[in-house]
């Protein structure tokens, strides 16, 4: 039987709703939190660094995660300096490529050669993966993202792609392999089981985990009174 405090996988939390955040940061199973752009638009967050500071008065002992949103790699540059400067907990979040599918490796290594330690997000092939490992710094820590709900949306098995990629990530002690977009609750345990290091899990997949273990047969029959609850309010008759 899988229990939450044998997972070897740290899962993050992954949103950017304040009062979800922290919520999720008092939970001694919620071992450090990420968001995105994407994430804050949704919230309707119109203060980014107003939003992050005010954040981080809290979450002062677990990773965070806050991207980079120009698509400028110079001024990405710009933007990862401030965003490493706001707390010692901060990762920063640089994508792949900027929209024009320039590579943001050499940024990468810039930043790693500063000790600023870099989420690298948006991941989805072994090649970049291999090109990320090549140039973080051994002594600093840092993350890689690879998007493995992403990879399945493809129809592409992300089990042997992740079992790979925590293999090239092997070389760099500092460096941690991050399974992001995960579809379901299923994606802790793969993860789990492969040796992955982290797990990015929103809100929606974390509310499941109190369903980790539960009796089929309960469960059976909690789908089949949902039916029937569902049909009697909606009031159908044949």
């Amino acid at each position: 039987m899988t229990r939450i405090e044998n997972l070897k996988v740290k899962i993050f939390a992954d949103g950017a709703e304040k009062a979800d955040m922290l919520a999720m940061y008092a939970k001694p199973h919620i071992q450090g939190l990420t968001t995105n752009p994407t994430l804050m638009a949704k919230a309707g967050i119109k203060d980014y660094e107003a939003f992050a500071r005010d954040i981080l008065q809290t979450i002062t002992d677990k990773h965070l995660s806050l991207e980079v949103f120009s698509d400028e790699i110079d001024d990405m540059e710009r933007q990862a300096i401030k965003v490493a400067s706001w707390a010692p907990n901060v990762y920063v979040k640089i994508p792949i490529t900027n929209t024009r599918g320039e590579s943001t490796t050499g940024l990468v290594r810039r930043l790693a050669g500063r000790g600023v330690k870099v989420n690298v997000t948006a991941l989805m092939t072994l090649a970049q993966v291999r090109d990320v490992v090549a140039n973080l710094e051994a002594d600093v820590p840092s993350c890689i993202s690879v998007f493995a709900g992403r990879v399945a949306d493809s129809g592409v098995d992300p089990v042997p792609l992740m079992s790979a990629a925590i293999a090239m990530a092997a070389v760099n002690p500092k460096a941690e392999l991050i399974w992001a977009s995960p579809r379901e609750l299923l994606n802790i345990l793969q993860a789990d089981a492969i040796g992955c290091h982290i797990i990015t899990v929103t809100n929606d997949i974390l509310k499941k985990l109190a369903l980790l273990n539960y009796d089929l047969n309960a469960y059976s029959l909690d789908t089949v009174k949902m039916f029937r609850a569902d049909a009697v309010t909606a009031g159908f008759e044949l």
